[in-house]
């Protein structure tokens, strides 16, 4: 998961930068961070996308048609 894929997965669940960093136990400073392209630790790269993955979140890898974020069936 990268910034822009965080923003668009927040965005499609109606959650603002507060929801998700409480939901994720981290601070809004962080995952403003995360959405800007700056470097997160690992550890907590991953605690946010697991948030977004259980709320439904399915994260699309490089293909050749970019990165990007759908609902999971």
């Amino acid at each position: 998961m990268n910034g822009i894929q965080c923003k668009l997965a927040r965005v499609a669940l109606g959650w603002g930068v507060l929801e998700l960093a409480k939901a994720a136990n981290v601070s809004t400073q962080t995952i403003t961070r995360l959405e800007r392209g700056d470097q997160l630790r690992s550890s907590t790269l991953k605690r946010v996308q697991r948030v977004l993955e259980d709320a439904g979140i399915e994260f699309i890898p490089e293909n050749g048609g970019g990165v990007g974020v759908r609902f999971k069936k």
